[in-house]
């Protein structure tokens, strides 16, 4: 059942058997804890030698291990064994339907509740480039040169499964929270793994209530009703926006582009499931969602020397201050943070704790004003960059020898669709929808061959 208008298709959705132990199946989205191993080593551990959704992804912090094409066909064979053995199993709810969509309710950390509906979307509606005017936008730089190992895990896989997270601005709460009303069927109920909260998940696969989320979406992207929400007469809908998992989508945009490509007969292939991407819709309103900023560790660079780079790269419009403590640091820093014209972003490495300032900058985020010296710095000196989610993460590697750290202020998640509408995309990990421990879940499967 596809719903064209709204780039909205209903899925055929895989779960775990019933046999198996959810919270070792569980884990948290791949481009997580990218610096921390022992997180995953952790994970390992927890999952020991049962179906686990580990066996089936490839945690970013591994990239760059040398037995990476051992690990894609390891996670390809996973995959296919999970299907053939019957460790995935089409979803059933109240009417037995083998496609709906699934109602998910997270307990994380830091919210009670942060509600999503698990969905297949169009990547026909989906453009990634900038500039993009499409339904579903990134909201969010992306790096084409990330998406080639990616595309690797991708596109031989036999099934998906989603750590995206994608928006709607939905402030009557109209899609999503009347579906709790329905006395869904449950599916699932259980802890996840390493602290990291409570997931439930029910079935969403009634005709009546499908049409009725379908409608709802519909009113969403109306002209009119867009227009007037946001002051945006003349411009296209904007009704998907990108929350988590930018790369994630794109790679899969970037598959189905090729598939179509090497198509003898493309509209043959226009019923093709890698046309569509599983993913979790949530409400920007929803209470539970939280934007936190999404920090900087530069590894093997001279802090000195990039201090002063970055002082002739400002044209001596950058000064710096050290402090003699983080207390310090937060509490000086914040004494300016709001002066108008002025950047401040505090920073640490081994020498302790300070911050810059950077009068009269070109761009509107403090990130996109550092981005820009940190491109050019580290292409011509080398070191690596690391996004990081969380001070403490920053605290702890930051101050060693020969790293550098820097803190970025939150954005406000209330003017993101109108900033993504008039603005275009933000720059590249810019903010995070919450602390890495809030990350998706991998659960939902869907079988994309």
């Amino acid at each position: 059942m596809n719903f064209e208008k709204i780039g909205l298709q209903v899925p055929e959705i895989l779960l775990p058997n019933k046999d198996v132990d959810l919270h070792k199946w569980s884990v948290v989205a791949c481009d997580q804890y990218t610096s921390q191993p022992d997180y995953w080593a952790a994970s390992k551990e927890t999952a020991g030698n049962e179906p686990t959704t580990l066996n089936v992804i490839f945690p970013e912090v591994f990239l760059e291990d040398s037995d990476g094409e051992q690990r894609i066909k390891n996670i390809n064979s996973s995959m296919q064994q999970y299907l053939d053995q019957g460790v995935l199993v089409p979803m059933g709810g109240k009417d037995g339907s083998n496609k709906g969509f699934v109602l998910v309710d997270r307990k994380t950390s830091q919210a009670p509740s942060r509600k999503g509906l698990v969905v297949a979307i169009d990547l026909e509606q989906y453009d990634f480039n900038k500039g993009s005017q499409t339904l579903i936008r990134a909201t969010e730089g992306t790096i084409v040169d990330r998406l080639p190992p990616r595309i690797k895990v991708r596109q031989d896989a036999a099934i998906e499964l989603p750590h995206i997270m994608v928006l709607i601005d939905d402030p009557e709460r109209t899609v999503i929270e009347p579906l709790f009303n329905s006395n869904p069927a449950e599916l699932y109920n259980f802890e996840l793994m390493m602290n990291s909260g409570h997931l439930k998940g029910y079935a969403i696969d009634t005709p009546e209530l499908i049409q009725q989320v379908a409608d709802a979406l519909e009113n969403l992207a109306s002209p009119d009703v867009f227009a007037k929400k946001y002051n945006a007469k003349g411009k296209d809908v904007l009704l998907y926006a990108m929350g988590d998992g930018n790369h994630s989508l794109a790679t899969a945009k970037a598959i189905w582009e090729k598939i179509k490509e090497d198509a003898d007969d493309l509209q043959a292939e226009m019923d093709n499931p890698a046309r569509y991407a599983l993913v979790e819709l949530v409400n920007i309103h929803d209470e539970g969602l939280q934007f936190e900023p999404i920090h900087r560790v530069i590894f093997n660079v001279n802090p000195e020397h990039l201090l002063k780079a970055m002082h002739s790269y400002f044209s001596g419009n950058c000064s710096v201050c050290r402090c003699d403590s983080e207390a310090e640091m937060k509490k000086r820093s914040a004494e300016v943070m709001n002066v108008d014209n002025v950047h401040v972003i505090p920073f640490n490495d081994a020498s302790g704790y300070g911050y810059i300032q950077i009068e009269n900058p070109v761009f509107t985020l403090e990130l996109a004003t550092i981005e820009s010296f940190l491109n050019d710095y580290l292409e011509e000196n080398g070191g690596k960059v690391d996004f990081i989610h969380g001070d403490d993460v920053v605290n702890e590697l930051g101050v060693k020898e020969g790293n550098m750290g820097f803190f970025f202020p939150p954005i406000s998640k209330h003017s993101l669709f109108k900033t993504i509408i008039f603005d275009g995309a933000l720059p590249r990990k810019t903010f995070s929808m919450g602390e890495a421990d809030e990350k998706r879940f991998y659960l939902e499967a869907r079988k994309i061959k």
